[in-house]
């Protein structure tokens, strides 16, 4: 086939797709073999489609074509067969094992042997290859990891998995301007002409009413333009595009109307007297469409409005080009675009009742509670920014039903929480008669605006809409009514009709047509106009109790979702145009306890909470395309909300706090804002060190103009809008939350905690007494395990589990986790040598905590985290391994640090060394990955840092770290990457340091001083990197603010340590590490063997408040320039 013949199979491809033709897309795919669907090919794997499956890739490749071929084909052919044998379903096995699994034996006879034993084994599982095969749907997402990996390595998928760039539907383009030329060629070119086939040349008919000849077929090149000839203009094409009034159909809402049940038309509505205009053609635009325009394809309302409209759109379209229809362009939207990674959890206190993300200010959400609490959450900080609890501003001018309601202390919740469409106003609604405005401006505060004594009873719903461009606020209640309010309290309209209490409203505009719609707890739907004919519409929803409609996001679709009152879910999309279910949605499973919310985002996702996950639609499919229990400890009946970028998702949990979820491009926004959050506190410290000195003395100049030299070169140098007054006074606008303020009315002292009542702590069963000292110390992944690592070789896990006391399962001081063991009483114990005592104990968790590498002296173990069987060894000594680390993006790529001082940089998949990196001079002791970046770092006992490229392993840069005068170079440096995966953390026994990776300047360093005289054990971030924890050799423990260094918190052996005899030997902590999902939880390893898990009391919840800049003696200190940080004087280090 020639290179445009295949050309076009792809633009046929892409109308197809257009059109929704989706099996057809498939089929011509695979029969053309140009284009492998590798997200087609995903869905039918995941889904266990195997014919289809099978019969896509042989459009593309046999078995016998090559190696990665038969490969792939045997993955695909064995988890088949280990399905049909975890079912127990033996026929089914013996069937896939003669018919498609046999053609391997030629190949591989022993493999096919081993096969077939697995039929002979209660369990597959018991082989010990199969040990790690978890659930079907875990297992065939591994092998899809594998697939695509031989896919991409296939050379017969050369050029066929990447589809080429095209604009937007351009067989159509090439149709209009075939289309043009035709009309160029035509002898009598009409203004309009009437193309109605593309089966033949299009020929305009001659005046007289006789066509005109047929034009002469010559090559393009031939044809002399024309020098005048009528365009087709507006109406060129057979299918002229509809304009965007069309697309909008502003007809909706009357198709509704007509299929009405008559006698709703007649419903009474009470009108408040009301300055605000209502347009008096919009009942007659409801009630008698006009016929719609041939020449437009929109409706002629005959109104001057529409006129003007009209002229609008004939004038913006091009009249140089026919055009044929081009329908509206669905972007390309992936799994990946759903944000279903947990970013960050945060605790309200409260049950969470209702959010709502602001309209620009994509990670600011408020947020109410049933104690009547509202609160503004900048997420990107993980700050509560605002905090108010429920009070009435002025009782005297509320109704006397409220007053009473008030005098009995009946508990008053939030309803609803809403943003206006400008984010200047926060409207809020409880369920005790009132709604309260507040206006906000951008600072951390909300300003009163006014407060309204809306309905009797609940006000069940409040959202903002723009009746004749005015601004106003919509609400419903128990009463039955709904109400519009002006932004200053006075009532506008009324409307009434419902039988039952009004559960939700959704205003609305198409075209210039205003509406609302509402939803009643009796399951009826009612549309109104801003007018006083009453209810237009008086429809059933799904179940016929609570529902909720919300559009998408371009106002285009309308949704709804509810619950019956026998528990059934319903999410359904309606046809506006006819007033029915256009499709219902699958994915509920049981009957729940409540009323499931839901949400949509970029017109393509539809999102709801049940069973304690969050399942996800795409709105042209049915079926459910993903759920997740984003790690666990979700609501039963999540409330949750995206933002209006679509890439932040926050869900509520069951222990009232929420879980922020994010895609890729929500976790760069929530890094940048770290980041910007730690420039700006740079900003600051260097303009208060400036104002203050020079006020003081100006003999100093010299030395200020210097420290300013040294700030600029800093990688944390404020950013350019940080010169402006305003950004300026922001960055001093402290307080940021309620807490704050009434610390910073005190004068700040250093948080000693000394006496166990002011923080929790939990000691890991089994673990006291222990001869072994823990030597490693992790969290598994999930949060909800503790894993140790002993000298002695031996592995110790610790599991909570959920109860009342811990509902969502996950690591806390709170509660005493069980030691946990398989069921074959197995221990994970490593290879280790004789004089063991002097090895250096190394370890690494898989992402998905499913095995665990470690080593003690001996060789390599991989074990299997569900049964701790040791699934292989490798790298057997000398030299032993010091430190592992899994690549970020790779678990099967290791990087393994030396004795020897070389790093090895090991695939265990094929149990081979890529390569060798050298440049230390003794055994390592630290490696991080930085993603961001594409580095590895590393650091070793010789006090050396090396920074290596990880696409080629070539060394970057090699930095020795600052140590006092006369100090040896011994001892572990260990390195921790910030999660903006740029900062660095650098700790030894002298110092904590942070370095800017991108070039290794140090920024910050803390030496062991005053109430923190000892060395330094080890160190490590707090999971969102707001805070350091160090532990130190005489039992105390420091809490560090990450981004300037210094101390906020010291927690005394005596808060966490049993007393023990004065002659007995000092226990501290060797290792510490961080919760992954909770900043304030740590765990520390004892010298002593025991496990601890260490939280703030209750009552505090936090270690400590941040220094003030000026307040006494720097604790953390701004390295100087990079040259003077690696030489550093005698004074600098002993401050």
């Amino acid at each position: 086939m020639s290179s445009l013949s295949r050309e076009l199979v792809f633009l046929i491809l892409q109308f197809l797709e257009e059109e929704k033709f989706k099996e057809s897309v498939h089929r011509l795919e695979q029969e053309s073999g140009f284009f492998f669907n590798l997200k087609y090919f995903e869905e039918k794997a995941l889904a266990g489609e195997w014919d289809e499956v099978e019969k896509y890739l042989s459009g593309f490749t046999k078995v016998d074509d090559n190696r990665y071929s038969m490969k792939i084909f045997f993955e695909i052919r064995k988890q088949k067969y280990l399905e049909a044998l975890d079912k127990n379903d033996r026929a089914k096995a013996v069937e896939i094992l003669v018919k498609d699994l046999k053609v391997f034996s030629t190949f591989n006879e022993d493999l096919y042997k081993e096969i077939t034993q697995l039929l002979t084994l209660e369990n597959f599982r018991e082989n010990e290859q199969l040990s790690k095969y978890g659930d079907t749907k875990s297992a065939r997402s591994i092998m899809l990891v594998e697939l695509k990996k031989l896919i991409e390595a296939n050379p017969l998928f050369r050029d066929k998995l990447a589809f080429p760039t095209l604009k937007q539907s351009r067989l159509r383009t090439l149709i209009n301007q075939s289309l043009n030329w035709q009309h160029q060629l035509c002898k009598n070119p009409r203004p309009n002409p009437d193309i109605k086939t593309l089966f033949i040349d299009h020929s305009c008919s001659s005046s007289n009413g006789g066509r005109a000849p047929t034009p002469v077929n010559l090559p393009v090149a031939a044809v002399a333009k024309p020098s005048t000839y009528v365009p087709l203009g507006i109406h060129g094409g057979p299918f002229p595009v509809p304009p965007v009034a069309a697309a909008t159909n502003p007809n909706a809402l009357a198709g509704w109307m007509v299929n009405a049940n008559p006698s709703s038309s007649i419903q009474s509505s009470v009108v408040a007297a009301s300055s605000l205009s209502v347009q008096p053609n919009q009942v007659s635009i409801m009630k008698h469409p006009r016929t719609p325009s041939h020449a437009l394809g929109m409706i002629d309302y005959q109104s001057p409005d529409h006129e003007q409209l009209k002229k609008r759109m004939r004038s913006s379209q091009s009249i140089d080009e026919a055009t044929y229809p081009i329908p509206p362009q669905q972007a390309s939207v992936s799994l990946d675009d759903l944000p279903r990674t947990v970013a960050c959890t945060m605790h309200q206190g409260s049950t969470v009742t209702s959010m709502d993300f602001h309209p620009s200010h994509h990670t600011l959400l408020a947020v109410g509670c049933a104690d009547g609490e509202i609160t503004l959450w900048e997420i990107g900080l993980r700050e509560r920014v605002v905090s108010k609890p429920f009070k009435i501003w002025d009782l005297s001018t509320c109704s006397v039903l409220l007053q009473a309601t008030v005098v009995k202390d009946s508990p008053i919740s939030v309803s609803c929480v809403a943003w206006s469409p400008d984010g200047n106003l926060f409207g809020v609604s409880f369920t005790k008669h009132l709604i309260h405005l507040y206006t906000y401006q951008g600072s951390n505060e909300l300003l009163p605006h006014s407060e309204i004594d809306a309905h009797v009873g609940g006000v069940n719903d409040l959202a903002f809409s723009h009746p004749n461009k005015q601004l106003c606020i919509v609400t419903c209640g128990d009463d039955k009514l709904i109400r519009v309010w002006d932004l200053s309290g006075r009532k506008l309209f009324q409307f009434e009709g419902h039988d039952a209490p009004v559960y939700s409203i959704c205003p609305h505009q198409k075209e210039n047509i205003q509406f609302i719609f509402s939803t009643a707890v009796d399951g009826k739907i009612k549309a109104w106009l801003y007018d006083n004919v009453g209810s237009r519409v008086d429809y059933d929803a799904p179940g016929l109790w609570c529902t909720k409609m919300l559009y998408s996001a371009d106002g285009s679709r309308l949704f709804s979702c509810g619950t019956s009152k026998d528990g059934d879910s319903y999410l359904v999309e309606w046809n506006e145009s006819e007033g029915a279910i256009k499709r219902s949605y699958n994915g509920f499973r049981k009957k729940s306890a409540g009323i499931v919310q839901f949400d949509t985002t970029r017109n393509r996702f539809l999102a709801a909470g049940e069973d304690n996950q969050i399942k996800f639609w795409d709105m042209d499919n049915i079926d459910m395309l993903k759920s997740t229990e984003a790690e666990g400890g979700l609501s039963s009946l999540p409330h949750l909300r995206f933002n209006k970028q679509g890439n932040l998702l926050v869900v509520t949990t069951a222990d009232n706090g929420l879980k922020v979820l994010a895609n890729s491009d929500g976790l760069r926004a929530l890094r940048a804002m770290e980041a910007r959050s730690y420039e700006t506190s740079r900003a600051t410290t260097e303009m208060k060190v400036q104002v203050s000195t020079s006020a003081v003395v100006t003999s100093i100049s010299p030395v200020i103009s210097k420290v300013e030299r040294i700030e600029r070169s800093s990688p944390a140098r404020p950013t350019s809008i940080l010169n402006g007054i305003e950004s300026v006074g922001r960055s001093i606008e402290k307080p940021r939350n309620l807490e704050d303020t009434s610390d910073k009315a005190k004068p700040w002292e250093l948080t000693e905690i000394v006496d166990p009542v002011r923080c929790r702590a939990v000691t890991m069963p089994e673990s006291t007494g222990s001869a072994s000292k823990v030597a490693r110390l992790l969290y598994t992944n999930s949060g909800v395990g503790i894993l140790a690592l002993g000298s002695n070789g031996i592995q110790k896990l610790w599991k909570w589990s959920r109860s009342e006391q811990n509902p969502n399962g996950k690591a806390t001081a709170s509660v005493v986790p069980q030691h946990w063991q398989p069921n074959n009483g197995l221990l994970m114990t490593n290879d280790v040598p004789e004089n063991y005592e002097e090895a250096v104990p190394c370890i690494a968790l898989s992402k998905n905590d499913s095995y665990v590498m470690s080593a003690c002296g001996g060789k390599v173990s991989l074990f299997n985290m569900m049964n701790f069987k040791v699934m292989t060894t490798f790298m057997p000594p000398p030299p032993t391994s010091t430190f592992l680390a899994f690549h970020p993006q790779d678990n099967n790529i290791l990087a393994i640090g030396m004795e020897d001082s070389t790093i090895q940089i090991y695939n265990v998949r094929v149990d081979e060394v890529k390569t060798k990196l050298k440049g230390h001079q003794k055994r390592i002791t630290g490696l991080a990955y930085s993603t961001t970046l594409n580095i590895l770092v590393s650091s070793g006992a010789d006090a050396q840092i090396i920074v290596w490229n990880t696409d080629s392993w070539e060394k970057r840069k090699s930095i020795t770290i600052q140590l006092p005068a006369g100090k040896v170079p011994v001892g572990d440096t260990r390195v921790q990457f910030h999660s903006d995966q740029v900062r660095l953390l650098v700790c030894h026994e002298t110092q904590l340091a942070i370095y800017d990776a991108s070039k290794m300047e140090c920024i910050r360093q803390w030496v062991p001083q005053d109430a923190l005289p000892s060395p330094i054990s080890c160190a490590a971030y707090s999971c969102n990197s707001q805070l350091i924890y160090a532990s130190f050799t005489d039992g105390n423990i420091g809490v560090f603010g990450a981004d300037s260094l210094r101390l906020r918190c010291r927690i005394a052996p005596s808060a966490y340590l049993s007393p023990t005899s004065p002659n007995s030997q000092t226990v501290y902590p060797l290792v510490v590490t961080a919760h992954p999902h909770e900043p304030n939880q740590l765990a520390v390893g004892l010298t002593n063997g025991s496990v601890k898990v260490i939280e703030p009391s209750e009552s505090e919840r936090k270690w400590g408040v941040p220094a003030p800049i000026d307040n006494g003696t720097e604790n953390g200190r701004t390295a100087a320039t990079s040259s003077t940080a690696n030489n550093p004087t005698p004074e600098q280090l002993q401050r």
